[in-house]
């Protein structure tokens, strides 16, 4: 039986959730704002999630650009209840995970790092 792109993609999401519990939920999203695939716990608004997710890497891209930072590597978001890190999955898509408050980012960075070379060539 073959697997499909989504169903990979997915698996991905959930090998990288596995990688460390620091990291609760992920997704991939199109730098459009349309889910490509999605790790978000039930209950989650992937409309939502992802229409933010593309609006916050556009955003921080023309940051960058403007202040001449280089290309956007990543976009990361701490709240008191945890972190939002957006991070660049080839020129069309994002990978956004939601982590705990008192995570470890070296290691959430790293498993995200791994999951990006995982990802890229399936999109």
């Amino acid at each position: 039986m073959t697997i499909s792109r989504t169903e990979r993609l997915t698996e991905a999401l959930y090998t990288l959730q596995s990688g460390t519990t620091d990291i609760e939920a992920s997704a991939i999203v199109s730098v459009d704002g349309l889910i490509i695939a999605s790790a978000l716990p039930a209950g989650s608004e992937e409309d939502r999630v992802s229409a933010m997710s593309a609006a916050m890497l556009s955003l921080g891209e023309r940051i960058a650009s403007e202040l001449r930072r280089g290309m956007l590597e990543q976009v990361y978001i701490k709240g008191d209840k945890g972190y939002v890190i957006l991070m660049s999955v080839g020129e069309e898509a994002v990978l956004t995970v939601l982590a705990h408050q008192n995570a470890k980012l070296g290691l959430v960075f790293l498993e995200m790092h791994r999951a990006v070379q995982t990802l890229a060539p399936l999109l």
